[in-house]
């Protein structure tokens, strides 16, 4: 159980010797779907952030000094002025509270401080007024605003014109009118989240969904936010809150929150320090953040120069050759220096995608059967598929003009349109009116079951042979893509035969691979082509017509064979280096959490 301390607090013991630790543990959150970039979340500062904040709380941020007045004094003002203001009937006068009981009592305190329950130090502590009291008709723009928890940010108050109400209601609801000095504090959503009331919101009114706390004129306001912002306690307050799909912190586990409690003069040093040392983790950001940005131009920049270094010439020249294993050396020679975290690896597989169907990735082969041969036998099947029935006729698609080849194609390639490589559908939903259908084991797939990453995923729907027919059918090798929404673009190769439904396209491809086929459609270049072809701004889609017209290069058969090969040797080596980083990643994360904990519990 927490007790009393009188050992002396180290000054930022756990912080400075680990800047490295702080600015290096980096955090990636990858948003789903084909475009989407990674965002990083700068996890050690974060960390940082909170540890700086648990330390100032239980007294270990800044040393204690013997000659200043103790906590314990200081609530006997504080009582002294709550008496006399009941008194003068400026507050009511309040029932006892039960002492703090040594279980309440999170952590060991200096000598000098001392454990009180939050209305014990606060004039008043009060909730906005109730919902039924505000209705929609009520709110103008730019009357007097509502503070509610979406206004409160970084310990201020944020202004929002269409949360506030005008004259007569404000006046109906001054009992909720603020001050500065006032803080007002989450109690429903984001439990815990706070802010200063300051001269610039006077007068405004407390929300429905927050409380409003005036702490007596003999503690820091500041000191008590820093109490608010801490995990800790937002932890605590989440916990005592009742509710799921909107949890509520009631009024009485507020009040008797237990606050540790340092002298005044504490008080106001530890804030000084916390804004100091948070000053210091705005820089570290800005270094980090300006840091990451760099590297990533820089791998960007040597990427790009790789690619375009080898559409610069027709394909087979010298000059191009040259120029293409210059910007490839200068890549190699800074390799540990570029491709550090996951991100930059992703990136150079794009790159790795990009070159293979340029023609870049392995040596052309003289006697290779050219694509314009590949092409023609292609042709020749189709239309001997469409004489036994066993596909439709097809509408010719438009001759290929110069203006649209995006980049030169080595000598025995060709550009060609996708639906001239395969055979291209549409899927569909069988009605759902007719349970029958889905009594089957084919699975039945959707855009959720194809990873941003071109994996199918397990599907719990499934159809019957009768569901299927109703459906449209994937057989093994088919390559399924993603036509419509958020996550248009993503594409995987059937590993079975499967259904899917009309958000998705697929092509059976007609004597070409389907790894290469598949990775030409993984590219940016292809993805990029959807975007162009698709309609609609809030929710994209291609249809098949559009999508059969889209561009892609097609490479003798043999080279196919020898591009998938590479491909999949250097998506190996790429993946091998990746699960290196997350374990470096993991333990670095893994170590930023505990120096946390070491810090927190001197």
């Amino acid at each position: 159980m927490a007790t009393t301390s009188t050992r002396p607090a180290p000054v930022e013991g756990p912080i400075t010797p680990h800047l490295d630790l702080w600015t290096s543990a980096i955090k990636r959150k990858s948003s789903a779907g084909r475009g989407s970039s990674s965002k990083i979340e700068l996890y050690g500062i974060k960390k940082l952030r909170e540890l700086i904040l648990e330390l100032a709380v239980r007294g270990l941020l800044v040393p204690q000094d013997a000659k200043d007045e103790p906590a314990s004094e200081l609530l006997k003002k504080v009582s002294a002025e709550k008496a006399r203001l009941a008194k003068e009937g400026k507050i009511k006068k309040e029932k006892p509270l039960p002492p703090i009981a040594e279980e309440e009592k999170p952590f060991a305190l200096p000598s000098s401080w001392v454990f009180s329950r939050l209305l014990s130090i606060s004039n008043e502590i009060g909730t906005g007024p109730f919902g039924s009291m505000i209705h929609q008709a009520d709110y103008i723009t730019g009357g007097t605003p509502l503070i509610n928890p979406s206004h409160m940010n970084n310990d201020r108050i944020v202004e929002d014109e269409n949360v506030s109400v005008g004259n007569e209601k404000a006046l109906e609801l001054s009992s909720y009118r603020l001050f500065p000095g006032d803080i007002v504090l989450a109690r429903r959503g984001e439990v815990g989240r706070c802010a200063l009331v300051t001269e610039r919101e006077e007068g405004w009114l407390c929300g429905t969904g927050s409380f409003y706390l005036r702490l007596s004129s003999c503690i820091s306001r500041r000191f008590i936010v820093l109490v608010f912002s801490v995990p800790s306690t937002r932890a605590y307050l989440v916990g005592n809150a009742v509710g799921t799909t909107m949890v509520n912190l009631n009024h009485g586990i507020l009040n008797n929150l237990p606050v540790a409690i340092p002298p005044l003069a504490e008080q106001h040093r530890i804030v000084a320090k916390v804004d100091e040392l948070m000053a210091l983790c705005d820089q570290l950001e800005q270094q980090t953040g300006a840091s990451l940005a760099a590297h990533q131009t820089l791998m960007e920049t040597l990427l790009q120069a790789l690619i375009d270094s080898g559409n610069m010439e027709t394909s087979g020249t010298t000059v191009s050759h040259q120029r293409f294993q210059q910007a490839w050396q200068r890549i190699a020679d800074n390799f540990d220096i570029l491709f550090t975290t996951e991100q930059s690896i992703d990136q150079l597989k794009q790159t790795i995608l990009q070159l293979a169907v340029m023609g870049k990735l392995v040596p052309q082969a003289p006697n290779d059967e050219p694509a314009n041969v590949l092409l023609k036998k292609i042709a020749a099947e189709k239309s001997k598929l469409i004489m036994e029935g066993k596909i439709k006729k097809e509408k010719p698609l438009p001759p290929i003009s110069e203006e649209e080849k995006p980049f030169a194609l080595p000598s025995g390639w060709e550009w060609v349109r996708l639906g001239q490589v395969g055979i291209c559908s549409t899927g569909k939903t069988p009605s759902t009116s007719e349970p029958k259908f889905f009594e089957g084991n084919i699975p039945f797939i959707g855009p959720g079951q194809i990873s941003p990453q071109g994996k199918l995923l397990f599907s719990e729907k499934s159809v019957s042979e009768e569901g299927l027919f109703e459906s449209m059918e994937a057989m093994p090798n088919d390559i399924l893509m993603v036509c419509i929404g958020g996550s248009i673009g993503k594409s995987a190769i059937a590993n079975k035969r499967l259904a899917f439904n009309q958000q998705i396209n697929s092509i059976r491809p007609i004597y070409i691979s389907s790894k290469y086929l598949f990775t030409t459609v993984s590219t940016d270049y292809f993805y990029n082509s959807v975007i162009r072809k698709a309609t609609g701004s809030a929710t994209p889609i291609i249809n098949r017509s559009k999508w059969e017209e889209l561009l892609v290069p097609l490479s003798p058969m043999l080279e196919q064979q020898r591009i998938i090969t590479k491909v999949d040797e250097l998506m190996a080596l790429c993946d091998q280096l990746k699960d290196s980083f997350k374990l470096a990643e993991t333990t670095q994360l893994g170590l930023t959490d505990a120096v946390v904990k070491i810090g927190g519990a001197q």
